[in-house]
């Protein structure tokens, strides 16, 4: 069937466009039946009857044309609201997915402060051990400095002052020592010299490293006993004076 001539009618979708052209066979059966002598009573109807018959024809065209424009603006708004629909739909989705990598970074962030403060909580644990183990290390090494023992005899008596020596600050080394008390008493923490001009001034030289009583008393050593004779104290306060006088015990190599 031939589109109806009809403005804008190629616009109209399938629905609007079967209505329309209901419209337009409406319209021409009606002329028709205006128009084509039909039976009964109106069969006399000649072609005087005709010039009134136009203005029915007139007013459907209008009504027709109305129609059109009724669709063509439905149309127009359907298509507007669609777009709206499909501008306010793409807006929401944006908007949904601004805020959805918003929430990311924001977990991400919490997360990453998260595993710092982890990181921050584990360093400080292990520094606390370490320090503990440290503290602990250095108790036990003064406690068992504290209980070190010492045989009694010359090596141990040379080395036990050989600790406190290092304590304090005294040079001195254990041959330097040793090689001294063989040269003035022999090993004899009892030795005494009751001959030679200190002896006949009435301070005679005393224990391992023939001390006087004048020189044991003005560098002996705290932490150790005030009798000359004790092998401990004699070594430890020669090996103070010899360091004061010749700098170290290892430096006398002969009478001092």
């Amino acid at each position: 069937m031939p589109l109806p001539n009809i403005p804008g009618y190629a616009r109209l979708n399938k629905t609007h466009k079967y209505s329309a052209a209901g419209i337009a066979a409406a319209g021409a059966a009606a002329i028709a039946f205006a128009v084509v002598p039909g039976g009964g009573a109106d069969a006399k109807t000649t072609a005087q009857d005709l010039p009134n018959k136009p203005v029915a024809l007139t007013s459907q065209k209008a009504d027709a044309q109305a129609h059109h424009e009724a669709l063509v603006k439905q149309s127009a708004l359907a298509d507007k609201q669609a777009k709206q629909e499909a501008a306010a739909k793409k807006a929401a989705a944006e908007a949904a997915k601004k805020k959805a990598a918003e929430e990311a970074a924001k977990k991400k962030a919490a997360e990453e402060a998260a595993a710092k403060k982890a990181a921050e909580a584990k360093a400080a644990k292990e520094r606390a051990v370490k320090q503990a183990a440290s503290r602990s290390a250095a108790r036990i090494e003064t406690v068992a400095a504290e209980k070190k023992t010492y045989p009694d005899n010359l090596d141990g008596w040379i080395r036990e002052s050989l600790d406190i020596m290092k304590k304090k600050g005294i040079p001195g080394t254990y041959e330097g020592i040793h090689r001294n008390i063989i040269r003035e008493s022999g090993g004899d923490p009892r030795a005494i010299n009751n001959w030679d001009i200190n002896a006949r001034n009435g301070v005679p030289s005393k224990g391992l490293l023939q001390v006087i009583a004048p020189t044991f008393k003005a560098y002996h050593v705290e932490g150790t006993a005030w009798d000359a004779y004790d092998p401990v104290a004699n070594i430890t306060a020669a090996c103070n004076y010899a360091a004061d006088r010749y700098g170290s015990m290892d430096n006398v190599n002969g009478p001092y």
